[in-house]
């Protein structure tokens, strides 16, 4: 144990390589579907969105993904980034455990998101593609994905779920610094964003259709191609890095943590943080409890069908075998609306469905009452996502206070609340909601789950 506030890496222990936790998994993962067959998907048909590069990445075996160089160039703007103590927070809480966050603030953009961003981007630019198309729910991947582009030389067009474009107005400038265009989503720019506002013309929209629309830009462009912030396997393989350098930073003042925390809204800052110690606990090498943290408005770990589903609104996506809401779901206009999707990533469904990762659900109001107490003791300002991680560690350390044990938890710190101070004003002033899943709509969607089973071994 250490009394250091920060714990830091020097840049020659930047990762060269991504920690891949598909050859660690005691089943290999359930393959993603062609909904018009219901067979496994044919790789090739990916390549109308996606370069062939990230297509491997998708699909492999490799324990190892080496990061090439240019990608750990533009990681060194900010990475390796701080594990940090947070001593004033224990302070507070009078706990006997030991609380660290890895701070992924600190990027440009202000979150985890560029880790794959920049990945992604560098892929595409190698293999010839000129534009971009993407979703966004809070603006978070949807400025880091703008800030990538920059750096490779690519436009870049951006879908911001409606609610969240007029609520966080400068996430869409950030976007706009960096060169992109960004939509409300729904929009009348394409088919799908057409029929869901034929339907519902007040629709608030969704990361399931922003989705939607960005899949159906990207596939009737030819010099587009589609990029996604979380949910797939290459996105959560870029995202160890974080994992990675926390497992360093903790062996730096001979810790091992008890407990990890992640938000998860596609699962990808959760994914990248926690994998490389999963892949310990598979081994035999590391006991810790694992815990997913979702909002009780989009409870898709918590409430939804472990079923194959469409990872977007209008049915354009693969089917992928995971936790879902439905995919006509549309929540509630929460203020992290990064976890406003009605499924998760592949990887980290089957680990709750194995019982390697317990999920959590909470209201909006104890999660920023926690962000809060978290800013006043520690000085940064959590985004609303991340508030809901600080939650769950907080009430973790509550617990050691009642045991006296002396546990160490370990949080994902993904992403500042710099551009959401209009929320943390509704919430001083007892403007937020709490809440809680609309029974009912899930119902509704969950009925229009495709009627897909899993293919069989010989398929």
């Amino acid at each position: 144990m250490s009394s250091e506030a920060k714990i830091l890496l020097p840049e020659s222990e930047l990762p060269r390589a991504w920690f891949n936790i598909i050859p660690r998994l005691p089943n290999p993962p359930a393959p993603p579907l062609d909904p018009k067959t219901g067979r496994p998907l044919d790789p090739e048909a990916l390549r109308a969105i996606f370069p062939r590069s990230l297509i491997e990445q998708e699909m492999s075996p490799e324990p190892w993904i080496e990061i090439p160089e240019e990608i750990r160039e533009v990681y060194r703007l900010w990475r390796p980034t701080p594990l940090r103590r947070a001593w004033r927070l224990e302070q507070a809480l009078k706990t006997p455990a030991r609380i660290y966050y890895k701070d992924e603030s600190v990027s440009p953009p202000g979150s985890h998101k560029p880790n794959t961003a920049v990945a992604q981007a560098y892929y595409n630019k190698k293999e010839g593609i000129r534009r971009l198309a993407t979703e966004t729910g809070a603006g978070q991947w949807g400025s880091a994905l703008s800030f990538a582009c920059k750096l490779f030389g690519l436009d870049c067009t951006v879908y911001m779920v409606k609610v969240s474009f007029y609520q966080k107005p400068f996430r869409k400038s950030l976007m706009h610094i960096w060169g992109a265009e960004v939509f409300p989503s729904p929009t009348e720019r394409t088919e799908s964003g057409r029929r869901i506002l034929a339907q519902n013309p007040e629709s608030r929209g969704s990361l399931g259709i922003a989705i939607s629309e960005a899949v159906e830009d990207a596939a009737t462009h030819e010099d587009t191609n589609y990029a996604l912030g979380s949910v797939l396997n290459h996105v959560l393989l870029h995202q160890t890095v974080i994992g990675l350098e926390t497992k360093k930073q903790l062996e730096l003042v001979d810790e091992r943590p008890d407990v990890l925390i992640g938000c998860v809204g596609g699962g990808s800052n959760f994914g990248g943080f926690v994998f490389p110690f999963v892949g310990d606990i598979l081994a035999g090498d590391l006991e810790a409890e694992v815990i997913a943290v979702e909002p009780t408005s989009c409870p898709t770990l918590t409430k939804g069908l472990y079923r194959y589903d469409y990872g977007d609104t209008a049915g354009l996506t693969p089917l992928l075998l995971m936790h879902t809401l439905g995919h006509t779901f549309e929540p509630p206009g929460i203020h992290a609306g990064g976890l406003r999707y009605h499924g998760d990533a592949p990887l980290v469904c089957q680990l709750v469905a194995d019982g390697l990762v317990k999920a959590r659900a909470y209201p909006q109001n104890p999660c920023f009452e926690a962000a809060v107490l978290f800013a006043q003791t520690e000085g940064i300002i959590p985004a609303p996502e991340t508030s809901h991680a600080v939650r769950a560690a907080i009430d973790e350390a509550l617990k050691c206070r009642e045991t006296g044990e002396e546990k160490v938890i370990v949080f994902n710190f993904s992403g500042h609340g710099h551009f959401d101070l209009a929320a943390y004003d509704d919430f001083l002033e007892g403007k937020l909601e709490d809440y809680e899943y609309p029974e009912e709509k899930i119902l509704e969607a969950l009925e229009q789950l495709p009627r897909i089973s899993a293919p069989k071994d010989d398929d």
